[in-house]
């Protein structure tokens, strides 16, 4: 892997989500995974589509980097308490 492929997908810089969001929905989910945003799961992946539930947009469905999948449900899973733990990259 080229130095230059790797700073291309590497976040500028990190804050913790303040207020629950579907975006903050989501990045909970790639990082309950095991990957940070979407951006390093595509990358890790290889491309590979994220699987979404139509009606929210919400993550449906993760293949962790030991092959396992996580099943997320449609509805919200990242409760108050946990929305400070997230983290949002900048790139």
């Amino acid at each position: 892997m080229s130095c230059a492929a790797e700073d291309a997908s590497e976040p500028k810089s990190m804050s913790r989500a303040r207020e629950w969001t579907a975006e903050v929905e989501n990045l909970f989910r790639f990082q309950l995974a095991g990957y940070r945003d979407e951006v390093e799961y595509s990358h890790v992946k290889q491309g590979a589509a994220v699987d979404k539930w139509p009606q929210s947009g919400f993550v449906k469905k993760l293949q962790r980097r030991d092959d396992t999948f996580y099943y997320y449900s449609r509805k919200r899973e990242c409760q108050d308490r946990e929305v400070r733990k997230v983290k949002v990259f900048t790139y």
